[in-house]
């Protein structure tokens, strides 16, 4: 029998048993479901409750093992005392509980990237085996063994499954590389889960797909501490995580988040845009200190007695009445708006004890109450320690330029002028950490704060006291987080996403380089545990590799930090990478982690117009990969808008992490981090427009 009808025979056997636990999850669901139509109030809480666990973890399953349809086979390993293994995507047993499928991520599934002729890990052969729709399309043998005779017997064939995966067509989303995991990279993708892991990678070294991958394998070694906690993925565009969406789940996971740093705080998404030299002010950690006295702005003393009227009494609010409270909410510690709370109660207690004395009046349970609804009453008392968000705070700051500069004396007059913006404009991708880092101060604005019928007339109130104008709060927004806080029914990756405070087990950074210093106190907060995978490369920084490198870079984060260095280039062609280098050399930058290729393609480079190139590379796609393949980028500053499949317009940022198989520069990109980017996104040519000087 020659080797790929030997392994379609097996491969039959393991998607007969992934049909088998797909129709038996289909129908434990149905069957659930069924339940579900009857009359639920026959059901106590804690029998819906475990109905609509049994639903989503049947509907979890369902998802898993659809995503792991394409290769589900990986490939085999044959040992030295005869034993054979199938390695895949997931792992599979009969029903006699006897393994089908050995999971690519478990501990015995490692000899399949480790083993080398030199270290075989106790193997004489791995096996690649590629697939398409069920079917075996090729085998590749490496011979792991010096014992001619036992290699003799292995009846080996194969051109080589890595090389193969580098020169086939880019399909618009990024493919998993769990079928020709490299040595370097399976040690990295493995590496335990505590502290701070910094993949440094130059261009095509394949560290998104190492830290995905590892992503994976963390959730399958760690299953029960993440399972509670989860998994979030920061990359650099909405276009980045578009494209990397389908590897987790191709490997059978799918509950993580996924977002960018714009989108990472609930409810605020960034439609205003900074220049460069406002976002540039606002990365700076300063911004730690500025938000601190910010919400101190919010605390007031009280200069003088206020006379206020309750029924048909008068009393006085006295300014030792605040200061008292005060005092008692900076004791109590937390959020800003929790604090409140006790400074609330302080005060309106002293009050209560001066109306007893002016009315004669017994104490009884209503008065406390009584004094506590009385509109002035609330509108004094919130003046002195004002709730608000973190959204009103930071556009109360931008559109007031005497409070910033009495909050922020550390930033010149001409910093602060490019902060000024009038308020309703929007926020931008800069504010989100100061955002964030107010968010922390602040906290939410808990619902009893006041009835939630009467909440916008007492906004309004304390607003127009402070001759603030606008809106802190209303009741739609307290109502929506009191229904987010109660989903709790819904999957961890949604809640987690949902909510600002929820502490991930394990975060991967991608394209970290390009994180602000208060970016980085952004993510640190979401991680307690500081398990962390960065990947990166600082020879791709916009501004240029910091001198102290990663450990600048990620500030308090770095005393956790260890480093791998990836140096092969599996994407970029040979004499892209070099011209690329040369580039950087001409403007007196030295790559700091340059990289080696490990192919080569014949005429990657050439000088064409821009008409001309789109139609030489639409043929040599069509005629390399067939009709519809393959993908061409143009990366310009002010990139051209042309409708075709297999072409895509952008900025050399939106380029950054993604890779096509053509590349079209067209004109010239001043900063020669964006330029180096650029440059080394081809898998086979790379196109410059007359003019363009790199």
């Amino acid at each position: 029998m020659d080797s790929i009808s030997e392994e379609q025979g097996y491969l039959d056997t393991a998607y007969a048993r992934l049909d088998s636990l797909t129709a038996d999850y289909a129908q434990k669901l149905a069957d659930i479901r069924i339940e579900g139509r009857g009359n639920p109030d026959e059901l106590n809480p804690e029998e819906l409750f475990q109905r609509d666990s049994f639903a989503a973890d049947y509907e979890d399953h369902l998802s898993r093992l659809a995503h792991v349809e394409h290769q589900l086979v990986l490939g085999r390993l044959d040992s030295e005392n005869g034993d054979i293994t199938h390695v895949g995507r997931i792992g599979l047993r009969d029903e006699d509980r006897s393994v089908i499928l050995l999971d690519w991520r478990a501990p015995q599934a490692e000899p399949f990237y480790r083993a080398t002729a030199l270290n075989p890990l106790g193997m004489v052969r791995r096996r690649h085996i590629q697939s398409r729709l069920r079917k075996v399309t090729s085998v590749e043998d490496e011979l792991l063994t010096s014992d001619t005779e036992a290699a003799a017997n292995l009846n080996l064939t194969g051109e080589g499954a890595l090389m193969a995966s580098l020169g086939s067509a880019r399909q618009g989303h990024m493919s998993d590389i769990v079928a020709t995991i490299q040595v370097e990279q399976d040690q990295i993708i493995r590496a335990d889960s505590t502290g701070v892991l910094v993949v440094q990678g130059g261009p095509g070294t394949g560290k998104t797909a190492v830290a995905l991958h590892r992503a994976a394998y963390l959730l399958y070694a760690h299953r029960t501490r993440f399972s509670r906690s989860g998994v979030l993925i920061l990359g650099p565009s909405t276009g980045f995580l578009s494209y990397i969406s389908r590897v987790l789940p191709s490997l059978g996971e799918s509950d993580v988040v996924s977002s960018t740093v714009d989108h990472l705080l609930p409810g605020i998404t960034p439609t205003a845009v900074d220049s460069p030299e406002a976002a540039e002010i606002k990365g700076r950690t300063i911004w730690q200190t500025i938000a601190s006295r910010a919400v101190e702005y919010l605390r007031r003393p009280l200069k003088k007695p206020i006379r206020l009227r309750i029924n048909s009494h008068t009393i006085e609010l006295k300014p030792e009445f605040v200061s008292h409270g005060q005092s008692r909410a900076r004791r109590h510690g937390g959020p800003h708006n929790e604090a409140r709370q006790a400074y609330a109660r302080t005060v309106v207690d002293a009050l209560v004890k001066e109306y007893l004395i002016v009315s004669d009046t017994e104490n009884q349970d209503w008065l406390l109450a009584d004094i506590a609804s009385n509109e002035d009453v609330r509108r004094e008392v919130n003046l002195r320690w004002l709730p608000a968000t973190h959204t009103w705070l930071l556009e109360h700051l931008y559109a007031h330029p005497s409070l910033l500069a009495n909050l922020a004396p550390e930033l010149s007059d001409a910093e602060r002028a490019h902060l000024y913006r009038p308020r309703g404009l929007g926020f931008t991708s800069a504010d989100i950490p100061i955002l964030d880092e107010l968010a922390e101060l602040l906290g939410d604005i808990p619902v009893d704060t006041v009835r939630e019928d009467s909440l916008e007339a007492y906004t309004e109130a304390t607003l127009s006291g402070m001759n603030l104008g606008g809106g802190i709060v209303s009741a739609k927004m307290l109502a929506e987080r009191q229904r987010a806080a109660e989903s709790t029914h819904l999957p961890l990756a949604d809640r987690a996403a949902a909510d600002r405070t929820w502490a991930y087990g394990h975060v991967v950074v991608d394209e970290a380089q390009e994180l602000s210093p208060l970016a980085w106190r952004m993510v640190a907060r979401r991680v307690p545990s500081r398990s962390l995978t960065i990947v990166g490369d600082l020879d791709q920084r916009a501004a240029g590799a910091p001198a102290g490198g990663w450990e600048e870079l990620l500030g308090n984060l770095s005393s956790h930090l260890r480093e791998e260095v990836l140096t092969i280039s599996y994407r970029t062609p040979a004499s892209i990478l070099h011209e690329a280098e040369r580039a950087m050399n001409r403007r007196n930058i030295t790559l700091h982690h340059p990289v080696n290729a490990v192919r080569e393609v014949e005429n990657a480079m050439r000088v064409e117009e821009l008409n001309t190139a789109i139609e030489n590379e639409l043929a040599f796609l069509n005629e390399s990969f067939g009709p519809g393949q393959g993908l061409i980028a143009i990366i310009s500053e002010n990139p051209p808008t042309i409708d075709h499949p297999q072409i895509q317009t952008m900025t050399p940022r939106e380029s950054k992490g993604l890779e096509f198989d053509c590349v079209i520069i067209d004109g010239t990109i001043k900063e020669p981090g964006d330029l180096y980017v650029a440059m080394t996104r081809p898998t086979q040519h790379l196109i410059l427009t007359p003019g363009t000087e790199i």
